[in-house]
């Protein structure tokens, strides 16, 4: 009852205060009294409009006076009347203009893992005599690569019948048929995968990864026929969801062979192809197991590939635990020029490697006493990256023994920083000791 007799009483001084107006009718007073109110605090209010907008003058002095320092600086670089230089336009899958009528040698190791975007669509410019230096360590005869259509199609001709006896025994069912309408829905799916650009995907391609047949599933969408764009947006949803071992699949028999392919064919790597490389590290296990060690143990692996693979090294946070693995089977591997890239990037990243690890690496170079073979630039910059990080990790006689083994390999600008690095560092047997003689 006493709120009604307040809003009585505003309602009555409102419409006397209306009546009181001079020059307005009684309607219009009264809405003015009733509905116009005063804007509260915090309110969002109406953004002005065109001719409200404007700019005050102290942001007005600042844009000037950056504008006239970018022109100090340009005039400064090109003479004066210079004008910004016009921005490069690359398209995905080609290089620029200004790329092809380049003469840019091939980029080094610490420029391979500054690229951007555009720098992994250019045309890249190997130096002959590196590539020549290492093919020369090659395998001559690799074994063949299987691929996932290869397995697949293992299974469901020549081993169909022991594949579903052994499924039998171990699920106690046999292995099951695809329904005909399960292979029309695959088909088409591959249809759209053969020709994606961008947006979304079939929810039957999503739920790919949670089927247990998720292998014969890719085999009828044809993965070699898919786009960059839609290898890519397959990598994100298999290393989400598939655990180390089935990613691990994923990424040696689907992902690696077709990086591979396009890189011997447009002498570059898709960008998308790239980020495929880079999302598949989600899983560094699966990534190291299905993509890197594969590809050094083909012994195949060009100095092309070995550098745009390794860039993602350099540009990735890996796990020590996963590296140093990788690192333990690399150098214990048969060695390729790739080889040695790769544990270059790996060894330049700074870790805290295990004593293990550190001396199977040394046993990696002396392994080279007996080889007469005169070893890439490569190796001499591997050795001296591994001794600058991990001088003070070695005993006094695997130094010796690397000393040793300068004699039998040197290079005139490298092998003296080697040495120097050994020379003048303490050794971990002798703690407190003073830096060897140089002799």
């Amino acid at each position: 009852m006493p709120k009604e007799g307040r809003n009585r009483g505003r309602g009555a001084s409102r419409v006397s205060a209306a009546v009181r107006g001079p020059g307005l009718d009684l309607a219009e007073q009264i809405l003015q009294a009733e509905y116009p109110r005063e804007p509260r605090a915090g309110r969002k209010t109406q953004p002005p409009g065109p001719e409200e907008s404007y700019v005050d003058d102290k942001l007005s002095g600042r844009i000037l006076r950056q504008a006239r320092a970018q022109q100090r600086e340009l005039e400064e670089e090109h003479g004066p009347g210079a004008e910004p230089p016009a921005r490069r336009s690359t398209v995905l899958g080609t290089g620029t203009k200004e790329d092809s009528d380049s003469d840019d040698e091939w980029p080094s190791l610490d420029r391979a893992g500054n690229m951007d975007q555009g720098d992994y669509c250019e045309d890249l410019q190997v130096n002959p005599e590196d590539e020549a230096a290492i093919e020369m360590f090659m395998n001559q005869n690799p074994p063949i690569r299987r691929t996932l259509a290869d397995i697949i199609m293992e299974k469901i001709t020549e081993k169909q019948t022991e594949v579903e006896t052994v499924m039998s025994e171990v699920s106690g069912r046999p292995m099951p048929q695809l329904d005909p309408r399960i292979l029309e829905v695959y088909k088409c799916v591959k249809e759209v995968l053969s020709k994606y650009r961008s947006g979304k995907l079939p929810k039957a391609f999503k739920i790919v990864p949670a089927l247990s047949n998720w292998e014969q599933i890719l085999y009828i969408m044809e993965p070699e026929t898919w786009t960059a764009a839609a290898m890519y947006q397959a990598t994100r949803i298999f290393s989400s969801n598939l655990k180390e071992k089935m990613a691990q699949r994923f990424y040696n028999l689907v992902l690696l062979p077709r990086v591979r392919d396009d890189i011997a064919e447009y002498k570059r790597l898709n960008f998308h192809l790239y980020m495929a490389l880079k999302k598949a590290l989600f899983k560094p296990g699966a990534w190291f197991k299905g993509i890197l060690i594969p590809l050094c143990e083909s012994g195949t692996c060009s100095l092309r590939e070995a550098v745009i693979v390794g860039s993602i090294l350099t540009k990735c946070s890996i796990p020590v635990l996963h590296s140093s693995a990788a690192m333990l089977k690399i150098a214990e591997m048969e060695y390729s020029g790739a080889n040695s890239i790769f544990l270059r990037l790996l060894i330049d990243k700074k870790y805290a490697l295990p004593f293990r690890v550190v001396d199977a690496l040394v046993f990696h170079f002396l392994a080279f006493r007996s080889d007469q073979r005169m070893l890439p630039v490569l190796w001499h910059q591997c050795l001296l990256t591994f001794v600058q990080r991990y001088k003070e990790d070695l005993s006094s006689e695997q130094k010796e023994a690397l000393l040793e083994l300068l004699r039998t390999h040197s290079h005139p600008l490298i092998s003296s920083e080697v040495r120097r690095e050994l020379v003048n560092s303490a050794s971990r047997d002798a703690e407190g000791a003073q830096p060897m003689l140089f002799e």
